[in-house]
């Protein structure tokens, strides 16, 4: 037997669905992460890639943002083993050249760990001559071995408070990036975020604690480019 609605019964219906799409799109809104995106760089939405960026620095946890930016943007497979040899001929060469960074072989990308001692004074975002040098290095590299994206990401210890730690933070980590570009590197490659005091990697209760949390890291991984050519097998 076949049953019949109303019209009115229809339209309400309808009305119900619509108030719940409208529903659902507000409690989706979020607060806004501090946060600076370098010129050219590009943020789409939570598909493909994108999504899977975001996925890693979950699985990375709240003390690897550049480590999870990495295991986001995998691609897996040969394609990733093929990545993952380019990336161990880059990242040797970092090591020889980059006395002032720590160089580490993450999944299918790079992660450098700059010491803020090393790349500025206390309290500002001028790069010293020392990290100026090895940022000329990181430079050449990443000119050499193009098709990646660079993240860079600054961090303070707990020292002061947000108002002061959160725009120094980007602050330097823009300087970095800043530099790099100016080498001759893509600015459309880079992304700059600043994180203040909120992803500590050591205890800030020492000062040897406090040392290690204040520091640039960069994390470098293959576009989309370079992971189409890696799946076909051309690199």
């Amino acid at each position: 037997m076949k049953t019949h609605r109303s019209p009115f019964a229809l339209l309400l219906a309808l009305l119900m669905l619509l108030t719940g799409t409208v529903s659902s799109q507000a409690q989706t809104t979020t607060k806004k992460p501090w946060s600076k995106t370098a010129k050219g760089a590009v943020i789409g939405g939570l598909g493909g890639a994108a999504g899977g960026a975001v996925l890693g620095r979950v699985i990375g946890g709240k003390k690897g943002t550049a480590k999870g930016a990495i295991i986001g943007a995998a691609v897996g497979g040969a394609g990733g083993a093929l990545i993952g040899r380019r990336m161990d001929k880059q990242a040797e060469e970092l090591r020889r050249e980059m006395a002032g960074a720590t160089v580490e072989r993450v999944g299918e990308g790079i992660k450098i760990t700059f010491n803020s001692g090393i790349l500025f004074a206390k309290n500002s975002s001028e790069l010293t001559a020392t990290a100026q040098q090895n940022i000329d290095e990181l430079a050449k590299t990443l000119i050499k071995y193009g098709d990646t994206n660079v993240l860079v990401e600054g961090h303070t210890d707990i020292s002061g408070n947000d108002a002061i730690n959160n725009p120094l933070s980007i602050r330097r980590a823009q300087s970095v990036a800043n530099y790099t570009q100016q080498q001759g590197v893509d600015a459309a490659r880079f992304t700059v975020n600043g994180y203040g005091s909120r992803q500590p990697i050591a205890d800030n209760s020492t000062l040897e604690g406090r040392q290690a949390n204040r520091r640039v890291e960069i994390a470098i991984y293959a576009n989309e480019k370079l992971k189409k050519a890696a799946e076909r097998g051309d690199i």
